[in-house]
């Protein structure tokens, strides 16, 4: 039976994480999940390894609905990948007037190639959602986070969650964190199959169909949330396996390879490319408490100019921490050329919050 129920946590005061879908999994027999965070985490992860070298090669095709801000929808798109190594695969979104596709290739070469409209942040947090939903190394480094266990109960059923908190040293004795309000992850309770993946207000729901293939989940459906509006939903139509010389795996001629992946620019040069932006809100108890400060995020910026990953760095407060994420996540730059060509940047972006402004 599908259960459905509302996570009852504020983000900002304002904002709840969506309804969770909860069923018993068939992928693989239920089994009791540890209470440590790490040792879930650590069983969880076999199941989402798709860099696994003993895999075969493999094509996934999932089909997908853009929703406008009334939840009505809006573009339909298509997101392929196909995987030959941990070193060689491929990914391709497809919608009207809108084309990105990437190509590893067996040197080591990341090749691209845009056509028309520019691909949103929520198709490519699409691909990841999919293949690599769980949190890294880094994030579950425990000197610079602590992992939150809490059950949430709904109806009968209890469901593991486990949130990434920040270590602020600032304020090391902040203990009690609303769950939510940090990056966190929800298991159905009887599989380590992830059910809920919410970062500060972006939320993807893995609904009851789970596929597993070689002992790896795929989710068949999932939907994102930006705070209460759901924005995309995506059905994984295929899964099927490929030979390893398919020509897929061969970038198309006029594909761009570029010089630099990636370049380190400073938080100065890329403030004056700024083109976008949105101002934080100040949360409520942070004011109550006279707390201010600055929150220092390390920022990935996308070819596109648009923020494709935040981390955090130094915070004061843990609510000053989310009410940044929340806002930067949707600042928009020029894109960064090098040699003419647009690279993705990795730089740092200082929020400021000051009492009486």
């Amino acid at each position: 039976m599908r259960l459905c129920h509302l996570l009852a946590i504020l983000l900002l005061a304002s904002m709840l994480i969506p309804r969770v879908f909860c069923q018993q999994s068939a992928v693989t027999p239920a089994v009791e999940l540890p209470k440590d965070p790490r040792a879930l985490f650590a069983i969880a992860r076999p199941h989402y390894d798709f860099s696994d070298p003993s895999l075969r090669p493999w094509h996934l095709k999932a089909l997908y609905q853009l929703l406008d801000e009334k939840g009505n929808p809006s573009d339909q798109g298509t997101f392929e990948y196909w995987w030959a190594s941990p070193k060689v695969h491929r990914s391709t979104w497809t919608r009207t007037g809108a084309t990105h596709s990437e190509w590893h290739t067996a040197d080591g070469k990341l090749s691209y190639l845009d056509s028309g409209k520019s691909i949103s942040l929520f198709e490519y947090k699409l691909e990841p959602a999919i293949l690599n939903p769980l949190p890294t190394d880094t994030e579950l480094d425990s000197e610079k986070n602590r992992l939150d266990r809490e059950e949430l109960k709904l109806g009968s059923v209890k469901l593991p969650c486990i949130m990434i908190v920040p270590i602020m040293p600032q304020h090391g004795k902040i203990q009690v964190v609303p769950l939510g309000l940090f990056p966190t992850y929800c298991f159905n309770p009887s599989v380590p199959a992830l059910q809920v993946r919410n970062s500060f207000g972006t939320v993807a729901e893995y609904l009851d169909r789970i596929a597993s293939m070689n002992g790896h989940y795929v989710p068949r459906e999932i939907k994102f949330f930006e705070g209460k509006q759901n924005v995309l939903t995506a059905n994984v139509e295929t899964i099927d396996g490929i030979s390893p010389t398919d020509p897929a795996f061969t970038p198309i001629p006029t594909a761009i390879s570029p010089k630099t992946d990636k370049a380190t620019i400073a938080a100065g040069i890329m403030t004056g490319m700024l083109i976008k932006k949105q101002a934080p809100i100040y949360p409520q108890d942070a004011k109550d408490a006279r707390v201010s400060g600055k929150v220092v995020l390390g920022a990935t910026i996308g070819r596109d100019g648009k923020i494709h990953d935040l981390r955090v760095e130094e915070a004061p407060w843990p609510s000053l921490v989310a009410a940044s994420l929340i806002a930067v996540s949707k600042w928009e730059y020029k894109p960064y050329l090098l040699n003419g060509e647009p690279v993705e940047v990795e730089t740092t972006i200082t929020v400021i919050f000051e009492l009486g402004r």
